[in-house]
């Protein structure tokens, strides 16, 4: 209770919320500039959505570029603190729908967006330097709880120590997965030297580990805290640079403001702010119920959602099974080829599903090597043929990392009986 509820200054939330406004602002805003909008709601005939969200299809004609505006002004308001609640609750409503109306372009750094987002609803952070307090409309605050911060550090080390471990598999430790990585990045000679060389591209895979596995405790020890901060800011740099990944190593970045000490943090943002010198003997119980009826059921259900897929019968780099929301960040190379047949069971006449006349480029390569696509597809396929009688065979073959074809999916199976389930194998995904 002690640790969980002290008081501390609150200038780390409130630093971070700017940041955090400034950062979703940017990437709503940048979205429209750069045509990933177009590319992936407007242009496609349809999207994949995650299992049964099938009824969240992109608003027609401009209406997902007035979605992602809506998007940018909901990011300065929480990023200014006006009205932040009802911001950050639309925002996240908003981001939501996106995460889920579309799967095409899956990054874990959606995901995460996504649960901040949903923690930020509940978390003060408008108590100072807002909009909100200089029109009255909540009261100011110098100090939070504890846990705030102690939330955010959990959040991190979730996600990094996902990350490090899901690397501990062989073509990672030999460097086969991080060359075919860094070779994708430039075309500029030089670089492709230098990312072919053994010893960079090794350098490059037992760092990703050590990294993922050592930047929470070393930023949580005030010797190395330094340090593992200048180490921070290279890598998301490099990744900036290279993997071109939006904001995420910037947004990764943000949450370097919790593991300092909160009146470092003040000083640095807000000089103006009173000081409030942190002290065990003072406590802020703001959230006692929500801790006990949100932020610990949130914890176990964060600790126990990525260890799903050993529990799930095969190897998740073949079968995808209970990859997502399992912090498995780029991690293997995957190619694949797929055809259709439907067979009339009425006439027997077998045929071949032209499946490009309906998706675009990445869908169809997502088709050929996930599973929940290639599932999802065959739903769109029976109601195609919804008066027809039919069975649908699919003949898939994927490769990981550039190794040998294997068929993926059983081409015997009849896929109009095919049933999918999130938490056990799926008879029809073929196992070695």
């Amino acid at each position: 209770m002690n640790t969980l509820f002290r008081a501390i200054d609150n200038s780390p939330l409130i630093i971070f919320r700017i940041f955090f406004g400034l950062l979703i602002t940017c990437e709503s805003f940048g979205a429209i500039l750069m045509g990933w909008v177009k590319v992936v709601f407007i242009d496609p005939e349809f999207t994949f959505t995650f299992i049964g969200f099938e009824w969240l299809q992109p608003l027609p004609g401009w209406g997902m570029y007035y979605y992602f505006i809506l998007k940018g002004v909901l990011g300065i308001s929480i990023m200014l603190g006006y009205y932040y609640r009802i911001s950050i609750i639309l925002y996240t409503i908003l981001w939501a729908g996106v995460y889920l109306m579309q799967k095409s372009y899956y990054n874990n750094h959606y995901y995460l967006l996504l649960l901040i987002s949903f923690l930020m609803i509940f978390l003060p952070a408008n108590r100072y330097a807002s909009l909100d307090v200089k029109q009255r409309r909540v009261n100011q605050e110098q100090t939070m709880p504890n846990w705030i911060s102690l939330l955010f550090i959990f959040q991190m080390f979730i996600v990094y120590f996902y990350a490090s471990v899901a690397k501990l598999y062989p073509d990672w430790l030999n460097g086969t997965f991080t060359k075919m990585l860094l070779a994708g990045t430039t075309s500029r000679p030089l670089f492709l030297e230098i990312f072919a060389q053994k010893w960079f591209y090794m350098f490059v895979a037992y760092a990703g580990i050590l990294f993922d596995l050592l930047i929470v405790p070393l930023m949580l020890i005030k010797k190395t805290r330094t340090i593992a901060l200048i180490a921070s800011i290279l890598f998301h740099v490099f990744n900036a640079l290279t993997l071109q990944i939006g904001i995420f190593p910037f947004f990764a970045l943000t949450f370097v403001l919790f593991f300092y000490e909160p009146e470092t943090i003040r000083k640095i943002f807000l000089r103006n702010k009173h000081q409030f010198i942190t002290s065990d003997s003072k406590s802020n119980y703001y959230g006692k119920r929500l801790v006990y009826y949100l932020i610990i059921p949130y914890v176990i259900i964060q600790t126990i959602l990525p260890l799903r897929h050993h529990f799930i019968e095969g190897d998740v780099l073949w079968t995808e099974e209970g990859h997502r929301l399992s912090w498995r960040m780029m991690l293997r190379k995957r190619d694949g080829f797929i055809s259709i047949k439907i067979k009339n069971l009425k006439t027997g006449i077998v045929t071949f599903y032209d499946y490009n006349k309906n998706l675009s480029s990445k869908q169809a390569r997502n088709l050929a090597t996930k599973p929940d696509f290639i599932w999802q597809y065959c739903q769109r396929i029976k109601k195609e043929y919804q008066n027809e009688k039919i069975a649908i065979y699919i003949d898939c073959k994927n490769s990981i990392n550039n190794k040998e074809y294997r068929t993926f999916i059983d081409p015997n199976f009849d896929m109009a009986k095919a049933e999918w389930s999130h938490f056990k194998h799926n008879e029809w995904i073929v196992l070695y």
